[in-house]
């Protein structure tokens, strides 16, 4: 369990941070900036949070705690090297979770017949908020991963690929199941 006895140290001040395995790295550096997305995201989750319906709520609370287990598991890279400790690290059943979710939830949305815009209800807005950041977060994983000496897990990536579909098919549910959504007019201002 995470015990924090004081929130501020003064240790990146300088621009710098830790990572769980006590490495100092720049505050710019590809990992922070991957595991500091997932974390917007997570915000952006908890202002969704506040119109959520009960059923909604848990499913998001869920999500924002494989979110926590995200950036534990970004924030220790795996060098192969033992480091006297188990680290948090995001596994298939995660993914598996939102893809079963995400079947659920399709067979009560009316088909889609058009692209449509970010919006309707509070809570879809916020769910296509929460996804372009978790599409960002996504990217700057997926450029970590291309980084010469650094690794980010299969799972990590492809949970974070799910949570995209997810939270737009959340967004489609709060439009009323997709009655409401805010349909694309391919040139409807020209």
């Amino acid at each position: 369990m995470v015990k924090l006895d004081k929130i501020y140290t003064k240790a990146g001040d300088a621009g710098k941070t830790r990572l769980s395995t006590g490495e100092p790295i720049d505050k710019w550096h590809p990992r922070v900036a991957a595991y500091g997305t997932v974390d917007e995201v997570n915000a952006a989750l908890g202002v969704a949070a506040l119109c959520a319906t009960a059923d909604m709520l848990d499913a998001i609370r869920r999500v924002q705690n494989d979110l926590f287990d995200l950036g534990a598991d970004l924030a220790t890279p795996d060098t192969g090297k033992d480091l006297g400790w188990e680290p948090l690290r995001i596994v298939a059943s995660q993914t598996e979770r939102l893809e079963s979710e995400i079947d659920a939830m399709i067979q009560k949305l009316t088909p889609l017949d058009s692209f449509i815009l970010p919006g309707g209800t509070h809570l879809a807005a916020h769910c296509h908020v929460a996804r372009t950041l978790c599409r960002r977060a996504e990217r700057e994983m997926a450029h970590l991963s291309d980084q010469n000496g650094e690794t980010v897990s299969a799972d990590a990536l492809a949970y974070i690929n799910r949570l995209s579909d997810w939270l737009f098919v959340l967004g489609r549910i709060a439009n009323d199941n997709g009655r409401d959504d805010v349909k694309w007019v391919p040139g409807a201002n020209r």
